[in-house]
């Protein structure tokens, strides 16, 4: 199984108790599809960088979430009929994380290269010096 991240944008004349009731909506339907909701994070009440759906403001809600391509299909399925949503967006994160590891590794094999030449200049110039003397 996969991990994404959905981020959805609702209306900001939603209430606390009706963006609660969306939230544990989203996580069961999630679970209804196979997956496994990880985190849900309020990220608050934001301005948009442009109007959407005649709003110039909305409520960020992050979904982190384990589980295949039919589990975000359904969420966004879901996400998309909600009146309450202004906008969705999911991202999958294996690929991101695979590609940070690998930069990681190059950057590590390269650090360890380069201290390893620091450390043989640094031998060879007690060996000159005294040479010269």
């Amino acid at each position: 199984m996969a991990k994404y991240e959905t981020v959805f944008i609702v209306r900001p004349d939603t209430t606390d108790e009706n963006l609660d009731q969306l939230i544990a909506q989203m996580e069961t339907a999630v679970t209804g599809a196979g997956g496994k909701p990880e985190q849900t994070s309020k990220m608050g009440r934001r301005r948009l960088a442009y109007r959407v759906h005649r709003q110039r403001e909305g409520f960020y809600i992050l979904l982190s979430l384990e589980g295949s391509g039919n589990t975000v299909r359904e969420l966004e399925r879901r996400l998309k009929v909600n009146d309450q949503v202004i906008k969705y967006m999911t991202v999958r994160l294996d690929e991101q994380i695979k590609r940070a590891e690998k930069l990681r590794a190059e950057w590590a094999k390269r650090d360890a290269k380069r201290a390893q030449s620091k450390a043989a200049a640094a031998a060879a110039r007690p060996a000159e010096t005294a040479a010269q003397e």
